[in-house]
């Protein structure tokens, strides 16, 4: 077996290195071999019966340990220390590295690839050196199997997309013995390390496999990671190694931590971990189809209707009282029967429809029966400052951390939401108006993310995930802003200022609000029961009337019956 692998070794030393970011698919020299350089990015297909063996030689005497991370878009793949997997030297998954920490002299080190999925898995790799100053990701590890555990361990839900990692330990020479992790907390302990958390998210409605490894690329060395993505918090020794954060169904991110040592002024990054927060080989609701037809049909409908409160909502006074009814009873409903029920999700869209048709037609009717203008107008504005409060809390305003206690949180969102009908108390054509327009023209918003990935879809959906979700308080809900979001956010302010604009011109000079409905039709009554030349006095009562028409419509199905006796004509 040993002279095996120095045939390997002199086959793989006639071959010239490949330049570049990222080298061409492919093994090196021979089948099962895959040579690798230091800082280089590799592409290469693993097959399930065919595992790989990887060298990377002419490693620098600066180096003290080594990185080697894989990546791969949805199928699983592993990398170990040895052919025989252990769960102490081996790791599988979508982003997996291993931390090698090099012995004195050494300059070649090796590892085995493989995959049990059934097709092709495309991977991109790459191994980094560090120096003896540079701490080393996950070196005081207590929770995972490894013993030394540079990854990034991501689990999601439709809720919240979470991530833990292994705590580092501050970096030492080769052949020297590791420093101790949890002996003394002073400033020449792991104590004094810090963790950037960073994340990075890919362009919207891309799915492909190419798009993500390319991307990867931006986030493995701490340089690019801290020039292209986000820095969200920074934890110290002290704090849980784990942060949450909103879950963005269909659209790519990538997370990566970088540990700097404060006192030496270095740092090194883990191996970065991605999701899409939908599984690729769902039957359905997966990545590819995000929005269900129960989804479309209901927010379609929707959107026609807040297309048409939009420009005559005004005008058309109970139809926008059905809106806004059907908006507070479908709002509260879903919360309700999500939280005490396990209906099915299609059940509880069809039962959300069913209540606020319900919560609409009683608005319509109590407006009809009372005609209490203010009622009506409270419940108007505080949808208007329910949208004004959760775009708000959209903004980075809502991940400060004094949000993160609950009863903050929902008294600083009330304040904001009952503060908007307060304002425009003594101009509620106004307020009607600008509800009209706004509210209106989201529900096309609501539509469209039906249809495609769009961020301010999740204005109003981190507040319903806030009141679904106990443990949602301490998510992080950043989102990105991209092309499709500027383009659908100016259609969103060309319908609303289209809207409101049109309603101001098309009511001035009219009334502001239409009379009580019921007074109006009592009057009428009254007016007819009392006025005999009017013709509508002498219409008998309605009673009788029904009982006309039943028997009209009798007669049509009754036979003809013989009139008198027939005598044949004599000739």
């Amino acid at each position: 077996m040993g002279l095996l692998r120095l045939m390997a070794l002199a086959a793989l030393a006639s071959q010239p290195g490949v330049a570049g970011g990222a080298e061409a698919a492919g093994n090196a020299s021979s089948a099962g071999l895959i040579e690798f350089s230091v800082g280089k990015f590799r592409y290469f297909k693993l097959n399930r019966p065919f595992p790989e063996e990887a060298i990377l030689r002419n490693i620098s005497s600066n180096a003290t340990f080594l990185i080697f991370q894989i990546h791969s878009q949805y199928q699983n793949t592993t990398v170990s220390f040895s052919k025989m997997l252990l769960p102490s030297t081996s790791g599988t998954g979508t982003d997996k590295g291993l931390v090698f920490i090099l012995r004195p002299e050494q300059s070649m080190c090796s590892w085995y690839l493989e995959t049990l999925e059934a097709e092709p898995v495309q991977n991109l790799a790459i191994p980094l050196s560090y120096s003896e100053r540079d701490p080393i990701p996950g070196g005081c590890n207590l929770e995972f199997d490894l013993d030394v555990d540079p990854n990034i361990y991501l689990e999601y839900d439709f809720f919240e997309t979470t991530i833990k990692f292994a705590p580092a330990n501050l970096g030492y020479a080769r052949g020297a013995d590791s420093p101790p992790c949890d002996t003394k907390t002073g400033q020449d302990s792991r104590w004094r390390l810090q963790y950037d958390v960073y994340q990075y998210f890919l362009p919207e409605n891309d799915l492909t496999e190419e798009g993500l490894l390319k991307h990867l690329q931006r986030m493995a060395e701490v340089p690019q990671v801290m020039a292209s993505a986000m820095k969200v918090v920074t934890l110290t020794a002290d704090d849980k190694t784990s942060v949450s954060f909103s879950s963005l169904r269909g659209l790519g991110v990538i997370y990566n931590v970088i540990v700097r040592d404060p006192v030496l002024n270095t740092s090194a990054a883990y191996v970065p971990a991605h999701t899409y927060a939908c599984s690729f080989d769902a039957t359905e609701g997966n990545c590819s189809s995000l929005g269900r037809v129960s989804t479309k049909v209901f927010f379609t409908l929707f959107a026609l209707l807040g297309l048409f409160i939009c420009f005559f909502g005004h005008r058309f006074w109970k139809t926008e009282l059905f809106f806004i009814g059907f908006i507070f009873m479908g709002f509260f409903f879903y919360i309700l029967i999500t939280r005490l029920t396990p209906i099915k999700y299609d059940v509880r869209l069809v039962l959300t429809a069913i209540a606020g048709s319900l919560g609409g037609i009683f608005l319509v009717a109590a407006w009809w029966r009372f005609g209490i203008l203010t009622l009506c107008m409270l419940c108007v504005g505080l949808v208007l400052g329910f949208l004004v409060s959760s775009v708000s809390f959209f903004t980075p305003l809502g991940n400060l951390t004094i949000f993160s206690n609950d009863a903050v949180f929902w008294v600083t969102f009330s304040c904001i939401v009952v503060l908007i009908p307060v304002i425009f108390i003594g101009c509620q054509r106004i307020l009607n108006i600008l509800t009209c327009g706004f509210i209106g023209s989201y529900s096309v918003v609501l539509a469209i993310d039906s249809y495609m990935y769009t961020s301010l879809s999740y204005i109003a959906l981190n507040v319903l995930k806030r009141a679904l979700s106990p443990h949602f308080r301490r998510a992080f809900t950043n989102v990105p802003f991209q092309t499709n979001d500027f383009i659908i956010l100016a259609v969103w302010g060309m319908l609303a200022v289209s809207g409101i604009t049109l309603q101001i011109r098309r009511e001035r000079g009219r009334p502001c609000f239409p009379p009580h409905p019921y007074k109006l039709w009592k009057r009428e009554r009254e007016r007819r029961v009392t006025n005999i030349l009017d013709p509508s006095y002498h219409i008998p009562p309605l009673r009788e009337r029904l009982y006309g028409r039943l028997t009209q419509i009798r007669e049509l199905f009754q036979k003809q019956q013989p009139a008198g006796e027939r005598t044949p004509l004599l000739l």
